[in-house]
């Protein structure tokens, strides 16, 4: 169900409310304390785009496999994507990127019940109709400016969740070779040189050559070398990110 508010902290501790089940979607057009990765502040004008949490209980899924989760919600927002006629790739660990603009932030949390997950928050912020962003601002883009249209966000929202159904239930009956090679093929810079940032130790080249089911982003650096790297770890180089 979709449970549609004006306005919130954060639609991740909202969802975290008990009468909240698997499968519900906590949408709000306004939150007054949006949060990223990494602690990041997450801003969204109101009416405009679409930030939302979604409420899981995969209960089957290993502690140690919980960013095949997250590979199943980055590959259905791409499938979104591409019924929308807009190409995008999966920026490691958690955006979507149309060429190197951001078009997509998630941040998943999870709650543990023993070795496997008990609940988990999936929340995600989609540029959809925003036409100009902060100058402050990276590298943001939106779905409106990609494509010259403007968008009714809960027929994107429903076209969403609908592709998710379908990556869930891959993810639930086991087919993780799928998803990972779905997840792979569609990364962001892959098999492509560029510069990374290794926090206190500066930067470095390399070719992205994929990423471990446990998560670990898997970089070929100049010298020969593999690098496996957690979240935190590397950091990529984008232009005036630079």
């Amino acid at each position: 169900m979709i449970y549609r508010l004006a306005t919130t902290t954060s639609t991740n501790d909202e969802a975290r409310d008990a009468r909240y089940r698997h499968g519900d979607v906590v949408w709000a057009e306004r939150q007054t304390a949006g949060r990223g990765q990494r602690g990041h502040v997450w801003h969204s004008p109101e009416g405009e785009n679409l930030t939302f949490s979604l409420l899981l209980e995969p209960q089957f899924l290993p502690i140690g496999e919980q960013f095949l989760l997250s590979e199943a919600v980055a590959l259905a927002l791409t499938d979104m994507f591409a019924h929308y006629g807009i190409a995008t790739r999966i920026k490691w660990t958690n955006d979507i990127y149309a060429g190197d603009r951001k078009i997509v932030g998630m941040l998943l949390e999870h709650n543990c019940s023993g070795p496997t997950l008990a609940r988990s928050i999936v929340g995600i912020g989609i540029n959809v109709n925003q036409a100009a962003f902060d100058p402050a601002l990276p590298n943001p883009v939106s779905m409106a400016q990609l494509t010259g249209r403007t968008f009714d966000r809960e027929e994107v929202l429903r076209t969403f969740l609908e592709r998710f159904a379908l990556r869930y239930e891959q993810l639930r009956q086991g087919d993780r070779e799928t998803l990972q090679t779905d997840y792979r093929t569609r990364m962001y810079r892959l098999g492509e040189r560029h510069t990374y940032r290794l926090p206190g130790q500066g930067e470095t080249e390399g070719i992205i050559e994929g990423v471990r089911p446990t998560g670990e982003l898997l970089v070929r650096h100049t010298d020969g070398t593999l690098g496996e790297y957690l979240f935190g770890e590397i950091e990529f180089v984008i232009g005036a990110k630079r």
